[in-house]
């Protein structure tokens, strides 16, 4: 299963309005699991299978309005490289104190090759940068910290 086939089933999922799907195919096991704005995705290895993951753990947007001392976090969606511009010689696609929307691209995740652009998923205000440009990052790694 490759990337273009996870991004297929992620839209699948949103068209049937479906909060988690699981396939285990081949020894490789991929998990789908939509919040409330959002997909998330989280795909590994089958060797001994692991306990899933609670759901209360798994990193969701939430678009409800927050108070000024109310902190959330940006997520990475997949393992890869984080960067936080289109290119080295570009500016970052958001800085500390940037107002965000859900649609807002906040930075991109390099994945075999292939440059996926995160959205942020919620409205709010870039209040830190919680990696580093051209840091290694896991599946729910907190990329940015949103007011």
């Amino acid at each position: 299963m490759d990337l273009d086939e996870i991004k297929e089933l992620m839209a699948a999922m949103q068209e049937a309005d479906l909060s988690e799907i699981c396939i285990r195919e081949k020894g490789f096991e991929v998990i789908l699991k939509r919040g409330i704005s959002s997909p998330i995705t989280q795909t590994q290895q089958v060797a001994p299978a692991p306990s899933p993951k609670p759901l209360e753990d798994a990193p969701v947007a939430s678009e409800a309005p927050v108070s000024t001392a109310e902190c959330r976090y940006i997520s990475s969606p997949m393992v890869g490289t984080f960067y936080n511009s289109p290119s080295p010689d570009d500016p970052p696609f958001v800085k500390v104190g940037d107002q965000v929307t859900p649609d807002t691209v906040v930075c991109i995740v390099e994945a075999m090759k292939v440059m996926n652009e995160v959205k942020a998923g919620v409205s709010g205000c870039i209040e830190e940068f919680c990696v580093e440009n051209t840091e290694t990052v896991e599946f729910g790694t907190k990329l940015f910290k949103i007011t």
